[in-house]
């Protein structure tokens, strides 16, 4: 579980909180210097007919331009930067994780949580700008007969303060298991030895395959998930 320490290289206290410059935030700072020399690199040119590393971009930037779209509809375009921007940092952090002896800083629950927490910030302050306090009508679905309110609105309140917590748990669970997974096997290649570990090394090779489309996947959904949150707050009960 080694892989999971974090390690301070700059010791920072702020007002009595750690503010430590650790490999955490190192990966942090460089996954966003990867995103931003990526994209001007890639966006440089701008040429009419993209470049590989142009057309990866593109690629990019319509997969997240649609789904925007088609969760949260025109309205919800505007907000198209803040989920490409969280889609974008959480793909390249879980990619970075999967080089060796590199950090898996998604895999700590209080990164995904306070990506989550901003997500949940972000779009209930969208939602009471938008709708003022008509936005709590979101609690209480129309046409639901006066005597199931005390029942359902609770429910609906709860899932709504939960959704910070399931977004970022499912990140983290899941990078931090297929992370340990790949130790383990890893591990016991080299316990069994050139032929004993051979089966173990397929499996390795196998899962180091998954765990790159699950770092694509859990990026996907935590960005599929911000859109039907703004879809909440930009078009309230439209969808139901």
């Amino acid at each position: 579980m080694e892989q999971f320490e974090i390690n301070r290289f700059l010791k920072l206290d702020l007002f009595g909180l750690d503010a430590s410059f650790t490999n955490s935030s190192l990966f942090m700072v460089l996954a966003v210097v990867l995103i931003v020399g990526f994209l001007s690199f890639a966006m440089g040119g701008r040429a009419l007919i993209p470049n590989r590393l142009q057309s990866v971009a593109e690629l990019a930037y319509e997969f997240i331009a649609n789904m925007v779209y088609d969760n949260t509809g025109k309205d919800g375009m505007k907000y198209f930067p803040f989920v490409f921007t969280l889609f974008i940092f959480v793909l390249v952090l879980n990619l970075l994780g999967m080089m060796p002896y590199s950090f898996t800083v998604t895999s700590h629950i209080v990164v995904t949580f306070a990506l989550a927490a901003l997500v949940f910030v972000v779009v209930t302050g969208i939602g009471f700008a938008r709708h003022g306090l008509g936005f709590l009508k979101l609690f209480k679905p129309e046409g639901l007969p006066l005597a199931l309110v005390p029942i359902i609105v609770p429910i609906e309140v709860i899932s709504f303060l939960i959704r910070p917590i399931s977004l970022s748990v499912r990140l983290f669970a899941n990078m931090m298991a297929g992370h340990t997974l790949l130790k383990v096997f890893a591990g016991f290649i080299v316990s069994l030895g050139m032929f004993g570990g051979i089966v173990p090394l397929i499996a390795t090779v196998a899962f180091t395959g998954l765990e790159f489309l699950v770092a694509f996947l859990q990026a996907m959904i935590f960005s599929v998930l911000t859109c039907i949150y703004l879809n909440d707050a930009i078009n309230m009960h439209d969808h139901h």
